[in-house]
């Protein structure tokens, strides 16, 4: 397909990415999650049926991670105006996705790859609503970053406002399923389930029963705020 996958990402250092898993996580084991959870993405996006693939990196990544990737640094300013300008710097159809959905597959994707693979695709635009209320995904036939710039994002409407967004502007859009981001341990213990065998799953396994043996489980530490958002 005529069509560039976009993964906006976040070098992961510890206390630098995923800070709301600590606790139970200390900041180096959140910066290995988020790690995990990255790779575990780009590997996904690689078996896309995508012309271009572009890490849109905010840090270095690793050598593997770029793999098959055009490396590209973050414009400046918030969310918003980052994945605008992914958008105003694109030839063509684009996808964008984060970084904290590990359990993305292909799967996931296939309504859009099914409607723009045809010859007169049904929908200008597609989203993939976050179980917390914003978006993992979003979708342009035609990118323009004037559709995404100053919709508030980290909210627990930004999914909805985005799609309000695409649709007063004529924007025919298509919904992908709804998923669950990475934000508090509890999202990493339930995406883990769904990831059996993975390293993702062994590694939050491996930190359930550390805190089990400790007599303190994650479900009863004090909650950071679960704050919505879309792709980070």
């Amino acid at each position: 397909m005529d069509l560039t996958v976009a993964v906006i990402a976040k070098e992961c250092l510890p206390g630098r990415v995923k800070t709301r898993l600590v606790p139970p996580l200390t900041p180096a084991g959140a910066a290995e999650l988020a790690q995990l959870s990255l790779t575990r993405t780009l590997d996904t996006v690689r078996r896309l049926p995508a012309r271009h693939r572009l890490l849109v990196m905010d840090g270095t990544p690793l050598t593997r991670d770029a793999t098959g990737f055009t490396v590209i640094s973050q414009g400046a300013g918030t969310l918003d105006e980052r994945l605008a300008d992914i958008c105003d710097g694109a030839e063509g159809p684009l996808l964008i996705l984060g970084m904290d959905t590990p359990q993305l597959s292909p799967g996931h994707l296939g309504a859009l790859f099914s409607d723009w693979s045809s010859e007169a695709p049904v929908h200008d635009a597609w989203l993939g609503p976050a179980e917390d209320g914003g978006f993992w995904a979003i979708a342009l036939l035609r990118p323009l970053g004037a559709l995404i710039r100053g919709v508030p994002m980290s909210t627990e409407t930004t999914g909805t406002r985005q799609l309000a967004r695409l649709n007063r502007h004529g924007l025919a859009t298509g919904l992908l399923p709804v998923l669950r981001d990475m934000d508090v341990f509890a999202d990493a213990v339930e995406i883990a389930a769904a990831l059996p065998g993975t390293d993702f799953a062994s590694a939050v396994s491996a930190t359930s029963a550390r805190l089990a043996r400790s007599g303190q489980p994650y479900a009863q530490l004090p909650a950071g705020p679960h704050r919505a958002g879309g792709a980070r």
